[in-house]
């Protein structure tokens, strides 16, 4: 886990207790953006529930596995766009940069997209296209 006073996963320059950690520990994002950043965060602690959670039922997988994916280290993210088109409906374009083992750094850029229901966003799926 992370301290409260450490720097957020995420990138924004703050304190993860005041950025990600809130929604970690109960607190609802209001914007998909916060969403995507705290979702980033949870791979980056390895916080399985709060991903399965996050994720909308109609695409949620079963399981990530993200303990048998031990090797992966998260090495930053960059949010390119935000747009939100109505109440429910967001996209979020981001650039999260990688190392699997010892391998090279790598870099995963997503196109995501979120639904709001009941007050809260989910993720539901994403096209992953060339890193720019």
């Amino acid at each position: 886990m992370i301290e409260n006073g450490a720097p957020c996963p995420c990138g924004t320059g703050r304190r993860y207790a005041e950025c990600c950690g809130r929604f970690h520990h109960g607190a609802v994002p209001q914007r998909a953006d916060e969403l995507m950043r705290s979702r980033y965060s949870a791979y980056v602690l390895g916080l399985e529930p709060y991903l399965l959670d996050t994720w909308h039922p109609r695409t949620r997988p079963a399981s990530l596995h993200l303990a048998e994916q031990q090797g992966v280290k998260w090495l930053g993210l960059d949010v390119t766009r935000h747009e939100q088109s109505d109440d429910a409906h967001a996209v979020v374009e981001f650039v999260a940069r990688f190392r699997n083992g010892g391998g090279r750094a790598q870099r995963m850029h997503e196109v995501s997209r979120f639904v709001r229901e009941d007050g809260r966003w989910f993720y539901v799926d994403a096209d992953e296209t060339a890193s720019p």
